[in-house]
Parts: structure tokens; C-alpha cells; sequence
């Protein structure tokens, strides 16, 4: 590892204080660069690191090395390490609409779990209390009985390690008190597996894909839909869904644009 990348990731780690799950992804990626050419990154031209990153099709995970890069140069030329700022231009993606279920789609889905134990009930909570926070299937996992009190829920174990109070509907908090209620399992956390330990991403994964056929994250994007379809605010649906960045949540304004399209097709004499 070259000098320049120790001094980035103290950089990140001590002076930003990112997270530490940030740091290993952002050594793991610049490391690796660094392996396969035999080089110290800030030796390399632009044609070297290129050519190993062309074995990346998947845009997304090209645009994510790439973003790695040109934050470590950005901190390299402020640090006088390197004359030149360099910035790598991130490759296009189009821009797809998330997969979402409405509204009708979740509560067909719910009529068909068996309640009568109390991992059905789980699971009934589960599917409702995600539909009704808009979290991360992380954050979720995370949650403990003091974490919602009185419709609120606070989500102590946000992504970047930042904190939120977001409202839940009466009908999950309800759902969640019942099934918490009839388990079988004394543990601090809400959700719970058939043992009684905490419930896994996977497990998680699983109960959202028997009954919906999707996974957790397109419950949250379902969640972020609905409020833009009924008029909220996208900095309000920002917040309640912890993006750091606007532009992360004016993804969804696609979900107006087509409202708006298809009501000019079915109500416009020209259309």
C-alpha cells in the first residue's frame, strides 16, 4: 500500500470519521487498483486505471470505483501531494423508474398470512411496519421495543451513522404490539427468527419474497411512491427516508411525470 493511500484512509477514517464499513470499501476498491498495476495510484495515468476498471460492465459499480477515485486525487491534490487535480467522468446510466407495489398490491398479500402463530404475525408486522416507515431493511433489523414510542420512530442506526424521527401509522405500531405480545422470545430486538435470536437480512429477504415475490428495498421504494402520488413534498419525502443528497430522492419525480402523462392520455381529446 503506498504512502498516499495510508494517508487517505487516516484522512477519511480520523478526520471525516466515516463510518467503518465507508473506509474498507473505499481501501478494498483503491487497493485493489493499486495490486494490479504494481504502482502506487498516484503514479498511474489515466489510461492505466481505466484499463483496470474496463473489466467492470455493471455501470453502477464502475460509477462507485470511479466516484472512490476521484475522491482520493480530490484529497490528494488539496494535500499537495499531486500538482494537477484529476477527476474521472462517471459513465451514464439511463434512468430507470424503481420497481414499486401499490398500495392494493400490499394489503391483497397480507389477507393471505396465516396469523395464527406468532410468526405469522411477525410476518405480518414485518411487511406493514416497512410499508408504513419507508426504512432500510438495516435500519429495520436494528430496532429495539424503545424505539417507537408514541407513533414516532426513532432510528438510532441510520446509514452514515445519522439519526431520524419519521412517524409510522397506528395500524403497524398495533401489528408490531401484537405480535410482540405472542412471541416466543425474550431478545431486545423487535423482529426475532423461529429461535428467538435476532432475525437475518436473509430471513428477512425471504418473508417479503413468499408473500410480495419482491425484496425488502422495493417495500421502501413502494413507501417513497405513495407519497409522492399523494402530493408530498420530495424534501419531506428526503428526509423521512434519510437521503443525504436531493438528488438521491428526485428519482421518484418520474413517478409524477407519468401520473401526468397517463391522465393527459385517458382525460385529453387529442391524446
Amino acid at each position: 500500500m503506498s504512502n498516499e493511500l495510508e494517508a487517505f484512509l487516516e484522512y477519511i477514517s480520523v478526520t471525516r470519521a466515516l463510518s467503518k464499513k465507508t473506509v474498507e470499501a473505499y481501501r478494498s476498491d483503491l487497493l485493489q487498483i493499486e495490486e494490479a498495476t504494481c504502482a502506487s495510484l498516484i503514479k498511474l495515468n489515466q489510461d492505466s486505471v481505466l484499463s483496470v476498471l474496463a473489466k467492470y460492465k455493471n455501470k453502477r459499480t464502475l460509477n462507485r470505483k470511479l466516484s472512490t477515485l476521484n475522491a482520493f486525487f480530490d484529497f490528494c491534490y488539496k494535500s499537495q501531494f499531486k500538482d494537477e487535480q484529476i477527476k474521472y467522468r462517471f459513465a451514464k446510466i439511463p434512468k430507470l423508474l424503481p420497481k414499486f407495489l401499490s398500495y392494493k398490491d400490499i394489503q391483497n398479500a397480507l389477507k393471505y398470512i396465516d396469523r395464527s402463530s406468532w410468526l405469522g404475525l411477525r410476518d405480518y408486522a414485518l411487511i406493514l411496519f416497512l410499508f408504513a416507515s419507508g426504512t432500510r431493511i438495516s435500519e429495520c433489523l436494528a430496532l429495539r421495543g424503545e424505539d417507537i414510542e408514541e407513533g414516532w420512530l426513532h432510528i438510532r442506526h441510520a446509514k452514515g451513522e445519522k439519526e431520524r424521527v419519521v412517524p409510522v401509522a397506528k395500524v403497524a405500531v398495533d401489528a408490531i404490539r401484537v405480535y410482540m405480545e405472542k412471541r416466543e422470545s425474550d431478545s431486545e430486538y423487535i423482529w426475532c427468527n423461529y429461535k428467538g435470536d435476532s432475525l437475518s437480512r436473509i430471513s428477512a429477504y425471504k418473508i417479503t419474497k413468499k408473500y410480495l415475490q419482491v425484496s425488502p428495498h422495493v417495500i421502501r421504494h413502494s413507501y417513497a411512491t405513495s407519497l409522492i402520488r399523494g402530493g408530498a413534498d420530495l424534501r419531506v419525502v428526503q428526509e423521512l427516508l434519510g437521503h443525504v443528497s436531493l438528488m438521491t430522492t428526485q428519482i421518484y419525480t418520474h413517478v409524477q411525470k407519468q401520473d401526468l402523462k397517463e391522465t393527459v392520455e385517458v382525460c385529453h381529446p387529442l391524446a
